[in-house]
């Protein structure tokens, strides 16, 4: 049986990927936990596997022939990884430095709590600063901040679905929270088990919240941890492709609020979202940018009835 089974989904980010092994590795040293690392490549053309495979031969590599998305990616290695026995599943970006401890404050804060069943960490960015690394379930006030411009104030409060910066302070115990940022997510493995992991019908974005909507729904609590800290340089996958990028987003955002809300929230967000959408639309100079814009409002517009 293992303590953790890490699992990391990569795609074209094999300079990030070495240094985030080498310190999932140290911290595994340094914890003194039994784990074992599944990367799952999502068709590099990078050099990923290779890199991966001769560098550390340790590691359980799946290699994909075609992109199957984060979730489905996901759900593959822990599936793989099921084998194993695990305690517990670490999804992890490959964008990301373990500080030491982190995975002894996670396993820690699911192992003495009975009903929690995901656990996050403290993100900072690479330049050290703060990353808030958990949210609110997103409504239609989170919809407003997204599209249009509001007091710069704001945007760091509970309307905008934020935790106070100050619960993230390293030495306060870990918090109750809606969701964590997908970067990081220790989860209980029968959690995982009885809720199914992610729907793999987000191909991107927006997983780890219906993930854990689902979780909070069948009565387990999520957790920000503070002490355990991880840095993570974020969206470098999708910062390659920007314009699909917007399109992904926003296509996994419709998928989520027809999920998760009623038929007004629905369509109150869908004329928010259409709106915005055609303001920037007209705004940018950029061709790909529009077109993406322009087939968001199309997207949205089936949720308008």
């Amino acid at each position: 049986m293992l303590d953790v089974a890490v699992v990391i989904v990569s795609w074209n980010v094999r300079d990030y990927l070495g240094p985030c092994l080498r310190s999932v590795f140290a911290d595994f040293r340094l914890s003194g936990l039994h784990g074992e690392v599944w990367v799952v490549d999502n068709a590099s053309t990078d050099g990923t596997v290779e890199f991966v495979r001769n560098v550390f031969p340790q590691v359980h590599v799946l290699a994909n022939e075609e992109n199957v998305g984060f979730g489905a990616a996901n759900n593959q290695g822990m599936q793989a990884a099921a084998a194993s026995s695990p305690r517990f599943y670490f999804l992890l970006n490959p964008d990301t430095l373990l500080r030491p401890g982190a995975l002894t404050h996670l396993v820690s804060c699911l192992a003495e709590r009975p009903h929690a069943g995901i656990a996050g960490a403290r993100l900072v960015y690479g330049n050290g600063r703060f990353q808030h690394s958990a949210f609110r379930f997103p409504g239609l006030v989170q919809l407003v901040f997204d599209l249009f411009s509001l007091p710069a104030r704001l945007y760091e409060t509970r309307l905008n679905g934020r935790y106070p910066r100050r619960f993230y302070e390293s030495h306060r115990t870990p918090f109750t929270v809606d969701f964590p940022l997908g970067a990081t997510m220790m989860v209980r493995a029968a959690v995982a088990e009885t809720t199914h992991g992610f729907d793999e019908s987000f191909h991107m974005y927006c997983e780890e919240i219906d993930w854990s909507w689902r979780v909070r729904q069948a009565g387990w609590k999520i957790y920000a941890v503070p002490a355990a800290e991880v840095v993570h340089f974020g969206g470098e996958s999708t910062r390659q492709i920007p314009a699909q990028s917007v399109i992904n987003l926003w296509r996994s955002r419709a998928q989520l609020y027809h999920r998760h809300h009623n038929p007004l929230t629905r369509a109150m967000a869908a004329r928010l979202v259409r709106l915005g959408m055609a303001k920037k639309a007209a705004q940018t100079s950029d061709p790909d940018l529009k077109r993406a814009y322009q087939e968001v409002v199309q997207i949205w517009a089936n949720e308008s009835g």
